[in-house]
């Protein structure tokens, strides 16, 4: 009984879908996740740059080579704005005032860096995306210096 009034209840007055790392006072936040998906837009701008248009007018061969195309574009733009989103909550929810203290240029460091992401969608520049790589290092050491840490800066790739 008490499934059925609440299904009821559910269906006639459905909640909106939301997403956030959390407004609450967790104090999870780690630059690590920034900066796997700014290492995965260097590596698919890469990988878009190396790749070779095939030669002649063969059907599957152009189908392949657009599908591999659009596919590293898909992922090189999706990592980009996740990069660009994870950016935003360690600016706009780790850092506060106090910090600036520390660090008088961070909101330069995060606009940028934020631009850089933007730019990493509408362009394959591997200039670009390897600044956005040395910007999301420069906010990885600036987010463990706040935390009186020094943890090391550390790739997968």
């Amino acid at each position: 009984m008490l499934r059925s009034a609440l299904s009821t209840l559910h269906s006639n007055l459905p909640a909106s879908s939301v997403q956030a790392h959390c407004d609450g006072p967790c104090g999870v936040y780690d630059p690590a996740s920034a900066r796997g998906s700014a290492e995965a837009v260097v590596s698919m701008t890469k990988k878009l740059l190396e790749l070779q248009p095939p030669s002649g007018n063969d059907p599957s061969a152009w189908a392949a080579y657009n599908n591999t195309f659009s596919r590293f574009v898909a992922i090189k733009e999706e990592q980009a704005q996740q990069t660009k989103n994870e950016l935003l909550i360690l600016w706009t929810d780790y850092f506060k005032p106090e910090h600036l203290a520390t660090f008088p240029n961070l909101h330069d460091i995060f606009w940028k860096a934020a631009k850089l992401c933007s730019a990493c969608k509408v362009n394959i520049d591997q200039s670009k995306a390897d600044e956005l790589i040395k910007a999301v290092e420069a906010i990885h050491t600036m987010f463990w210096k706040s935390k009186g840490r020094n943890d090391a800066w550390v790739r997968a790739s």
